[in-house]
């Protein structure tokens, strides 16, 4: 029974974890970023200073860790507890095929355990099925309305009304198919650092990369304009 509970905490905490880091993302986190949080909340260790003010300065970001958190205390209780009473030895007991050695349980809980922790590790980390299980918990989480992804986000606001944004392109933006040189973006005054592109990142992009709706550009620029020209109208 115990060995059973720690399998089950185990499956539901790499979960937990991974839909820490959607939930992350979909507040504007980059996804290696954004797994990297919620591991580092869920287990209690630690991340760097300029890190950390990603996720304190975000009101939704700090909900988020704060629950990460929580189930991770009450989850590493769980798995400790579980893992010392499977490998508690137990007194010889008689069977059908003579007596039972002692040392002979703890030993098949172990090699159990750590058989499950590698499956498990390998299912949640690697191959497509990693990829189709996250794609769903995705779409379950914005289903959900508790987290919707972000299509504007200050990133960094410097002196002199400069700073570093991340932004969606909508569908219906007059950006959508036009070049980086003919977008009319560095005359007012905003430089495309870096595109986000489904899973892909494309770094310093040409001037002849093409914008393409629901492309996510990190931009550095005038705050004002860049709010202008990538922020949604209130519906």
């Amino acid at each position: 029974m115990n060995i059973l509970l720690f399998i089950l905490t185990l499956v539901i905490s790499f979960v937990v974890v991974r839909v820490g880091a959607v939930a992350f993302q979909l507040t504007g986190l980059e996804w290696s970023l954004a797994k990297f949080q919620a591991l580092s909340c869920f287990s209690g260790t630690g991340f760097t200073t300029r890190e950390s003010e990603l996720i304190v300065g975000h009101p939704r970001r700090r909900q988020i860790a704060g629950l990460l958190m929580v189930l991770g205390n009450a989850g590493l209780v769980t798995l400790v507890a579980t893992f010392a009473n499977s490998l508690r030895p137990r007194i010889a007991a008689p069977s059908s095929s003579g007596w039972i050695w002692p040392g002979l349980s703890p030993a098949l809980n172990l090699v159990t355990i750590a058989i499950a922790i590698y499956v498990t590790f390998r299912f949640f980390t690697h191959g497509k099925q990693a990829q189709k299980f996250t794609q769903y918990l995705r779409r379950k989480v914005r289903e959900t309305s508790i987290v919707q992804r972000v299509s504007f986000e200050e990133l960094m606001v410097a002196t002199g009304g400069y700073g570093v944004v991340s932004a969606d392109v909508a569908s219906a933006s007059p950006l959508v198919g036009k070049t980086l040189a003919k977008s009319g973006l560095r005359a007012q005054d905003i430089t495309v650092l870096a595109i986000g592109r489904g899973p892909d990142t494309i770094p310093n992009p040409r001037p002849d990369m093409r914008i393409l709706a629901k492309d996510r550009l990190l931009c550095f620029g005038n705050m004002d304009r860049m709010k202008e020209e990538f922020q949604e109208p209130p519906r």
